[in-house]
């Protein structure tokens, strides 16, 4: 299927459209979700550094609003580039603020935190770039031809929010770790005596808090995400790589046809 071109439109034209709002984007439904996103990331960073119950709350509920989003955008037929970027910029910037007091909390893993914030920023920059300039109508449309991967990750609602929310999850347990000691054998012996758990599952419950099992719990998903970062990064750069290889091409053919005349 030959790729989408993009509109014959300026930006001045753009402008003039968004300014004269003959239909106000800005008010979509899932644009609003988008803000109330927005909203709930800035409260969580104004909790992060002394509520964490607050901050956890406040985070964790912006990060499940992206899973409706998209669904209600679909279903008021509402889609919009405008809603894509906001979308993905707002994803970015919220885990990468949690990531950078993760940084300051964990300073000698500092190096490997700011190499996830910058995995994350240019594997998705670089792919959505490159599929504006291939006429794709979203970076999320990803025919299994490029990659089975990236077809795998972002054709599956299910696959994509697992992944995302596991990566989350890896990342808030990471924080809540710096505030719990508590762990769960107190809760398991007070609630759940008679719970047959095996010896080597007891020792474990009696040393690891809450924040430290789900950590462990969702670490593999958390590696599988920032596999799926790396696979869609080098991907990008080599389409972003054969359209200049295209256009060199197209550019020499036109001096040629240039020079005969």
């Amino acid at each position: 299927m030959p790729p989408r071109r993009s509109l014959d439109i300026d930006a001045e034209e753009a402008l003039d459209l968004a300014t004269a709002q003959s239909e106000n984007v800005f008010l979509f439904v899932p644009n609003l979700i988008g803000y109330t996103r927005i909203i709930l990331a800035g409260l969580s960073l104004h909790f992060m550094s002394y509520h964490p119950i607050y901050c956890t709350i406040a985070y964790c509920v912006s990060c499940l609003l992206d899973a409706v989003d998209g669904q209600a955008a679909r279903a008021l037929n509402q889609t919009s580039k405008f809603g894509a970027v906001l979308d993905m910029v707002t994803d970015r910037c919220t885990t990468s603020c949690l990531l950078c007091y993760l940084a300051s909390a964990y300073p000698d893993y500092a190096l490997w935190f700011q190499f996830l914030i910058a995995l994350d920023f240019s594997s998705h920059y670089m792919h959505m770039y490159s599929s504006l300039v291939t006429g794709q109508r979203s970076h999320k449309m990803v025919r299994g031809e490029v990659s089975w991967i990236l077809w795998a990750y972002y054709n599956n609602p299910l696959t994509l929010f697992i992944c995302c929310a596991g990566n989350e999850l890896f990342f808030v347990s990471l924080y809540l770790m710096k505030w719990t000691v508590r762990p769960m054998a107190v809760d398991l012996i007070r609630w759940i005596p008679a719970l047959p758990l095996p010896p080597l599952l007891q020792s474990w419950a009696a040393a690891l808090t809450y924040a430290q099992f789900f950590a462990l719990l969702s670490f593999p998903v958390f590696a599988l995400k920032n596999f799926v970062n790396v696979v869609q990064l080098w991907k990008a750069s080599k389409i972003l790589v054969g359209v200049d290889i295209k256009e060199r091409q197209e550019a020499r053919k036109e001096s040629l046809k240039k020079k005969k005349i």
